[in-house]
């Protein structure tokens, strides 16, 4: 008999995963170009991460307390959808979410890096933190990251639950041919 609260139990319910931009999906840089411009800058495997993800069947979508048009171009590349942007009161837009999706908070992992996280870290199925997140957000995670935010963490955390869902194999075995 297995118990509600082991891992791989809690994994195997994630449909969709939600994004924090930045500090997640960047270093959490912010820079502004002369004419005012905002630029970001993300890492290629968290978006190669992000379509194996998708190729294992599985959603992502993007929470962010900011507005930036660079997140919206990177998401649409990526294919991730919906993308809630300037939304200071992230459970609020994570409730607004899973009415939308048809989901419930435990077919959810929420990658997060900052005390606004946290209120969705302690709703969803399973809670990410990436490894320098901010104190309070790594003790409230299921799993720290072993790369930082931007480089790499978010990659890091969709192999880690498709692992932990036994899907890296065959995601996997496709690039071998």
């Amino acid at each position: 008999m297995t118990t509600p609260n082991r891992l791989p139990d809690r994994a195997a319910k994630v449909e969709l995963l939600l994004l924090d931009v930045d500090g997640v999906l960047t270093d959490g840089a912010i820079v502004y170009a002369d004419d005012g411009t905002e630029l970001k800058r993300f890492h290629v495997r968290d978006g190669s991460g992000l379509k194996l993800w998708q190729l294992a069947g599985r959603r992502a979508a993007i929470v962010s307390g900011r507005n930036s048009p660079a997140v919206a171009r990177r998401a649409a590349e990526l294919g991730v959808a919906p993308v809630l942007q300037g939304r200071a009161d992230k459970l609020a837009a994570f409730e607004a979410l899973l009415a939308e999706t048809g989901l419930r908070p435990e077919q959810v992992c929420a990658v997060g890096d900052d005390l606004p996280d946290l209120p969705v870290l302690r709703r969803c199925g399973l809670a990410v933190a990436v490894a320098d997140a901010c104190p309070e957000v790594r003790a409230a995670a299921d799993y720290v990251t072993a790369p930082p935010g931007g480089r790499g963490a978010v990659r890091d955390a969709i192999e880690w639950l498709l692992k932990l869902q036994g899907r890296w194999a065959a995601v996997v075995e496709r690039f071998r041919g």
